[in-house]
């Protein structure tokens, strides 16, 4: 496979205004409204992306029927140095749950929760 495997993700919330405001203050990012044609009842929050380069993106979704903070799947941002957003975290509302640490060859990673209760990663290479 010569592109990466992942396609698209998704991260459930039960207050999208609160899950915003707390995934642009840690990753500095905007979200930007993201609209489902087949169903208007689900709001969707897409994170920014450059479809030609690296990597996947994903929307912060708020869709009845969907529980949050529950799934096995989690996701990890790519950061210059994951300590920085790992100390926007808590001002933001979330939980750090692992502090930065080495994977070895393989950089850095610091893990949290964010305001809906989901688990999420940071990684870097330095």
């Amino acid at each position: 496979m010569k592109n990466n495997p992942v396609a698209w993700f998704e991260i459930y919330v039960d207050d999208l205004s609160r899950a915003k405001t707390f995934y642009e203050s840690v990753l500095n990012v905007e979200l930007e409204v993201l609209g489902d044609p087949n169903d208007p009842s689900i709001k969707m929050l897409a994170f920014p992306s450059n479809m030609e380069g690296y990597g996947a993106t994903g929307a912060l979704v708020k869709m009845d029927g969907m529980p949050v903070g529950q799934n096995s799947t989690l996701v990890y941002f790519a950061c210059e140095d994951c300590s920085t957003e790992e100390a926007r975290v808590e001002g933001a509302g979330g939980k750090v749950n692992q502090t930065k640490m080495s994977i070895g060859e393989y950089g850095f990673i610091a893990m949290a929760f964010d305001t809906e209760g989901n688990m999420f990663g940071l990684h870097s290479s330095k």
